[in-house]
């Protein structure tokens, strides 16, 4: 199980374009093959900051996320929209869990 918290930092003016665009990516992405749960959320202190949980069953599964349609167009859209570069960062899983 692979999981990759996105951080993303929004301009103030381009918040909603943002979600709008982010809920595409999501409402996709849960639909792909090998993909555990994939998570859209709004920092609740600062809304222009967001956080994407992508769990996936491998990391292959996890590679072929970053080759979808889907993924490619929320790339290129939100790209200008951001204050600053977004960080992926991996975490490993330390005990199994059932997330479905």
């Amino acid at each position: 199980m692979i999981v990759t918290c996105v951080h993303v930092h929004v301009k103030p003016e381009s918040v909603q374009e943002f979600i709008k665009a982010s809920t595409a990516n999501h409402l996709a992405s849960v639909k792909e093959p090998g993909n555990l749960r994939f998570d859209f959320v709004q920092q609740a202190d600062d809304p222009c900051r967001f956080m994407i949980y992508e769990a996936y069953e491998s990391d292959e599964a996890a590679a072929a996320h970053k080759n979808t349609p889907h993924y490619l167009q929320w790339r290129d859209t939100v790209q200008t929209m951001m204050a600053e570069p977004r960080k992926g960062v991996k975490y490993n899983i330390l005990q199994p869990v059932k997330i479905k």
